[in-house]
């Protein structure tokens, strides 16, 4: 299947890694369908991935994974949604957070407290509010993605 992206232009996807969401996503309620896209010139999964609409190219949130950020990250999500998802185990959920990248970057910060969640299973997830009260929307990360930066150059 062919799909149109605002970064990556036209890229053929196997329709088993569509992910639909049946709700959408909070603010785009319309678009069921998505697609995770990183630039595959390593092996490696970056840090940070487009969350591409299968239905409009225009569509593209970053994400990432938080525990890479916030290792003891783990929201507290209504069980009734997470039946929704069809049957899962800790291994099949995957948790994603959308990423805001202002005009200045040190205020980059990650949404700790609507975070996506993926049965990898059944490919079905959405977008939910985590119970947890400490969790804020605006998690400031650049200083630790500096910090992460420097530690793995003087590792490596």
């Amino acid at each position: 299947m062919k799909v149109k992206t605002r970064h990556f232009g036209e890229v053929e996807i196997d329709e088993s890694k569509v992910i639909t969401m049946d709700n959408g996503l909070f603010g785009f309620e319309n678009y069921k369908k998505y697609i995770l896209l990183y630039d595959s010139s390593t092996d490696e999964i970056p840090s940070i991935q487009w969350l591409q609409s299968v239905d409009e190219e225009l569509l593209a949130l970053p994400v990432m994974i938080p525990t890479t950020i916030v290792p003891e990250y783990n929201p507290v999500v209504d069980d009734e949604y997470l039946e929704n998802l069809g049957e899962w185990t800790e291994d099949t959920l995957s948790i994603l957070v959308t990423v805001t990248v202002p005009i200045d970057v040190k205020n980059m910060s990650i949404n700790l407290k609507a975070p996506i969640v993926i049965n990898t299973a059944t490919m079905k997830g959405g977008q939910v509010v985590a119970e947890n009260s400490d969790y804020e929307v605006k998690y400031k990360i650049h200083d630790l993605l500096e910090a992460a930066r420097k530690k793995k150059e003087e590792e490596g």
